[in-house]
Order: C-alpha cells, then sequence, then structure tokens
C-alpha cells in the first residue's frame, strides 16, 4: 500500500510546525526581555538564573550597562527570528501561496523579508558574539554564545545572500510572467 503525501498536506504540516517555533521563540524573547527589566527595576540577584538557567551575574556586577547590551542583543536576535516565523504563518496561513502562479508580489514581499530578517540576525548576533569576547578579554566571566543564543552569525549571513538570490530570481519571474501577459 502506497502512502501519497500532498503538497497541502505538507504545508499544513509546516504551518502547525511554524506555529509552535513561533510560540517558543516568542516566549523566549519575552523571557529575556522581562528578566531583563525585571532584574533592572528589583533585585539583581536573580541574575544567576537569568533565562534557561545561565548566569549573567558577573555581567551585571561588572557594569549593569553591559548586561543591559547583552540582553539587547539576545532580545533582538530572537524577536527577529519570531518574525520570521510571524511571516511564515501568515503566507501560509492566508493562503499566499498559488502553486499554479508562484510568482506573485505577495512571495516576492516575503522572501525580501525573511531575507532582510536573516541579515539582521546575522548582524545582531556577530555583534553580540563579538561583544561577549570583548567583556570576556576584560575578565567578565560569560557564558559561552551558544547559550545566550548569539552563535552561528555565518549560517545567518548565508542564509540571508541565499534569500536575496531566491528572491531576485523570483521578482525576474513576475517580470517574465508580465511580460508574458502583454504579448498574448
Amino acid at each position: 500500500m502506497e502512502i501519497k503525501i500532498s503538497t497541502q498536506q505538507i504545508l499544513n504540516f509546516l504551518l502547525i510546525l511554524s506555529y509552535i517555533i513561533f510560540f517558543g521563540v516568542c516566549f523566549e524573547a519575552g523571557g529575556f526581555i522581562c528578566n531583563a527589566i525585571y532584574i533592572m527595576m528589583t533585585d539583581p540577584i536573580p541574575t544567576h538564573k537569568f533565562w534557561a538557567e545561565f548566569d549573567l551575574t558577573s555581567v551585571y556586577h561588572y557594569d549593569a550597562g553591559h548586561f543591559l547590551v547583552m540582553t539587547f542583543f539576545m532580545s533582538i536576535t530572537a524577536i527577529m527570528k519570531a518574525l520570521i516565523f510571524y511571516l511564515i504563518i501568515k503566507i501560509l496561513h492566508d493562503k499566499k501561496l498559488n502553486m499554479l502562479q508562484p510568482f506573485t508580489k505577495d512571495v516576492v514581499r516575503f522572501v525580501f523579508s525573511v531575507a532582510y530578517l536573516t541579515l539582521g540576525i546575522g548582524l545582531f548576533s556577530s555583534w553580540g558574539a563579538k561583544y561577549s569576547a570583548w567583556l570576556i578579554s576584560l575578565g567578565v566571566e560569560m557564558p559561552q554564545i551558544q547559550v545566550l543564543r548569539l552563535a552561528g552569525a555565518d549560517v545567518w549571513f548565508f542564509m540571508s545572500i541565499t534569500l536575496f538570490v531566491i528572491a531576485q530570481i523570483f521578482k525576474r519571474g513576475i517580470e517574465i510572467q508580465s511580460e508574458n501577459e502583454l504579448t498574448i
């Protein structure tokens, strides 16, 4: 017995998976932001269990400004990741993907938006990793950048360039499609 999985079933599965990831990344971003605000406005004692059990006590005790900068980098990358999955959910939920005519302005706008967001994640991850390395060079004890969710800037840059190329291909596809419609 052969089981056929249709494209629509795969898209429905990806929509559900995107919702799960979106909520997870939103929860993470909210945790970073809320914990940073709580620590800055109240007692700094809980910095040893900032979020996901990693320790930012030494950064906070060294300088609260550096603590805020690190949480800013962590928060902004998490927010951009959430925005990517929001866009994925939006395009899948609104059924803007037309398999019969894939070259649409909505799809090009989507791919460009995700490309810019991945570029932003790459930039902020890179800056955050460099800032963390700089703090370490000053003698501040820091968690690894993987734990801070700032690793992999090179992968985000690679993904961004790939998406920009795909967006340009889709943009050219729209031009060809509209030229063909004019000649008929």
